[in-house]
């Protein structure tokens, strides 16, 4: 029975991109923000390849992209890399927002993980030891009537209007709806239902055409 080379870990398709492409991919030290559409450009390099799949690269796309490391970089660097490693576009404002936005979001998620799975048994015999239980259950009961509530997200002035269908074409910019915000992207692959669109930070997103709006 025939074998198949392509590689099955997410990770080892991150090494595939380390190794083929060394001037663009890092690891840690020297990552640059990505060129805007460079899948189409590994797409390309890599047609046939027995080792990845275009999914694959996508999904790895989407880690590289989400990393703290390259967050970090869009919001530092001025230009974006190609394949080659080579000085292509600025980076652009918004790009840089966008990634900071993302950074602080993703920093606030793992520290409210860390502070849910850290044990409560110490700080609950401190708090006991400290005052009687109706005090206790006062000051719980005033934390939380002091906690500040989380803030809404802004309204968007103007009209934001859904993409037409015949819009919904490879390499159009577009606005992509991601919760309650919505972020410009270009779209990079029309699959049926499915379109794959590219945000300004690089990352790869699989959505739904009444998700996309005009810019």
């Amino acid at each position: 029975m025939e074998t198949t080379n392509k590689l099955k870990d997410i990770n080892e398709v991150l090494e595939f991109l380390y190794q083929e492409f060394p001037q663009c991919f890092k690891q840690k030290d020297g990552i640059k923000p990505l060129k805007v559409g460079i899948f189409k450009d590994i797409a390309e390099r890599i047609e046939g390849s027995e080792k990845v799949s275009k999914t694959q690269v996508r999904q790895a796309l989407r880690k590289y992209t989400s990393n703290w490391r390259y967050l970090e970089a869009v919001t530092k660097s001025e230009f974006r890399i190609d394949l080659d490693g080579n000085q292509g576009e600025k980076v652009e404002q918004e790009h840089i927002d966008h990634a900071q936005k993302a950074l602080e979001e993703s920093r606030a998620k793992m520290a409210k993980r860390k502070k849910q799975q850290r044990p409560r048994q110490d700080s609950d015999s401190k708090n006991f030891k400290k005052k009687p239980a109706h005090a206790s259950k006062g000051a719980d009961k005033n934390a939380s009537a002091n906690k500040p509530a989380k803030a809404a997200p802004a309204k968007r002035s103007g009209k934001i209007e859904p993409l037409p269908a015949t819009e919904v074409k490879v390499n159009n910019k577009v606005k992509v709806k991601l919760g309650q915000a919505l972020v410009n992207a270009v779209i990079t692959e029309v699959n049926k239902d499915d379109v794959h669109v590219e945000l300004v930070t690089g990352m790869q997103v699989k959505t739904k055409a009444d998700s996309l709006y005009t810019i």
